[in-house]
């Protein structure tokens, strides 16, 4: 089920409704039919995983709270908990690799033996990739980490973890909540508030202008030029490969919105996912504004771990390129996603070993690091670096990629001024209107980037400009939406991770 179906704009009112109407105590269970439903419309039987998934990582934690009250010494106390947390990742991460990795390595391995004239007969699986599997596993395996590290908490009652793992406005492309946050907003005792339906309505309909305005309209160009490089060279991929860090910013983060909307209207508060990344001014910077709640899993669960930055500049410098790898790995089953990962790796070691010759050269030409210009270079050719690796990101596969880059490198300028770019399946006036769609969106992230929270902003003017201000933004999302062929939903891109 889709946000941006119909089936979705009847099943949310309902799901809300009954909510606020039941007793306290047991909206959770609500809750949690609903979002078991939810994730069964895409494929039932996955469900399955969903639900193993959740008992072994409840399991853990109880286990690991019993050893910690038990009359273990502290070293058996400690042995017992690592194997908790051990058993609990290797069953997830099998589960995980073998549904969305396993072509991918039996294909690898194919490949190897068949250089040394070995052929290996590679069993065929009919495997559709679960939808979300990627995201709740890694949510699931957070709250592992937290209750061996005692931040958290194990939670008793199977049926408020189990709804922690598979709330459904973030079950299937996030944000990963953590169990500090999410779980224990399960038990609070959650009242309709006009704030709260007022501020969700906007975050929803912000998050379907994000989606349906900007996102499915730029993919229009951007399919049309990557499903035919040879066709569309030079600057036609260029073009498509910048509109593509829109479209997956506007997609993903119009996703995240909706979600954040719909839990606030039922009370619950997520985390937000995306603080205007194109404004940083390094790639590091880059990665402290995108995806954040991956970003962070990362961080606190395998970087830090690893010794983070505190075992010398080379160890760092792998333990960065390990991180980024494995977040290519986990965005997709190929080795694009892997060189996507690695440059977004690559980049940040290149620029910290090269920071002393920055340096240098800015002192010896005297270059005022505070100025609008430098920042504005910065912020330019951090765009460029990540942009760059969108391309092999949106290519999915190293021979795509190669036949792209080979047809990047024509020269056809032309293309810009006489008028080519309006035949690229949307007309002039659509792709004048884009382009001020996307002002609109760089303002917005620009005001975030300057901490000015907009929707606060916004509940502080009178009634009047409230409601003109939403009557916009719902008569944008109508009369401007990309609503398909007999409005048939569009995917969102981070459901197949």
């Amino acid at each position: 089920m889709l946000f941006n179906s119909t089936d979705f704009l009847i099943f949310f009112p309902i799901v809300t409704l009954i909510y606020y109407v039941i007793p306290h105590k047991v909206r959770y269970l609500w809750l949690l039919g609903c979002s078991y439903y939810f994730y069964m419309c895409w494929n039932p039987k996955y469900i399955v995983l969903l639900l193993f998934s959740t008992v072994v990582t409840y399991l853990s934690g109880l286990i690991m709270e019993w050893i910690k009250h038990s009359s273990l010494d502290a070293s058996h106390k400690i042995i017992g908990k690592k194997c908790c947390v051990a058993g609990s990742f290797i069953l997830n991460l099998s589960l995980l690799g073998f549904f969305k990795y396993f072509d991918l390595f039996m294909g690898t391995l194919s490949h190897a033996l068949g250089i040394l004239h070995i052929r290996l007969t590679v069993p065929s699986f009919d495997l559709l990739l679960p939808v979300g599997i990627s995201f709740y596993t890694f949510q699931a395996l957070s709250y592992t980490m937290d209750v061996y590290r005692d931040e958290i908490y194990a939670e008793k009652n199977f049926f408020k973890y189990a709804l922690f793992v598979s709330f459904f406005p973030q079950l299937v492309a996030g944000p990963i909540e953590r169990s500090k946050n999410l779980l224990v907003q399960i038990n609070e005792r959650h009242r309709l508030k006009y704030e709260n339906v007022r501020d969700g309505l906007f975050l929803i309909f912000w998050g379907y202008f994000l989606k349906l305005v900007l996102a499915d309209r730029i993919a229009i160009v951007v399919d049309t030029v990557y499903n035919a490089p040879a066709t569309y060279g030079g600057f036609y991929i260029i073009i498509a490969t910048i509109l593509f860090a829109f479209q997956i910013l506007c997609d993903f983060n119009g996703y995240t919105t909706i979600a954040r909307g719909a839990a606030q209207i039922m009370g619950f508060r997520l985390m937000e996912n995306f603080n205007a990344p194109y404004f940083a001014d390094n790639v590091a910077g880059f990665w402290r504004r995108w995806h954040i709640s991956l970003t962070s899993w990362f961080k606190d669960y395998l970087y830090i771990p690893l010794g983070g930055n505190r075992k010398g500049k080379l160890r760092k410098y792998l333990n960065i390129m390990i991180v980024f790898t494995v977040s290519g790995l986990w965005h997709g089953a190929s080795f694009a996603f892997v060189l996507w990962g690695g440059l977004n790796g690559l980049y940040q070691v290149v620029g910290e070993i090269l920071k002393p010759a920055r340096d240098y050269i800015v002192n010896k030409l005297h270059i005022c690091r505070e100025t609008f210009s430098h920042h504005i270079l910065k912020v330019v050719s951090t765009f460029a670096l990540v942009d760059f690796a969108w391309l092999f990101f949106r290519a999915g596969s190293l021979g795509k990629s190669k036949e792209i880059l080979i047809n990047m490198l024509r020269f056809n300028p032309e293309i810009l001024v006489d008028g080519s770019l309006y035949t690229l399946g949307i007309g002039q006036s659509e792709f004048h209107f884009l382009l001020i769609a996307l002002m609109v969106l760089a303002a917005a992230d620009y005001l975030k980037y300057k901490r000015i929270d907009v929707l606060s902003k916004l509940q502080q003017q009178n009634l009047w400009f409230r409601s003109l201000a939403f009557a916009l933004l719902f008569s944008a999302v109508i009369l401007f939406g990309v609503f398909g062929p007999e409005y048939e939903a569009s995917q969102f891109i981070y459901f197949q991770f």
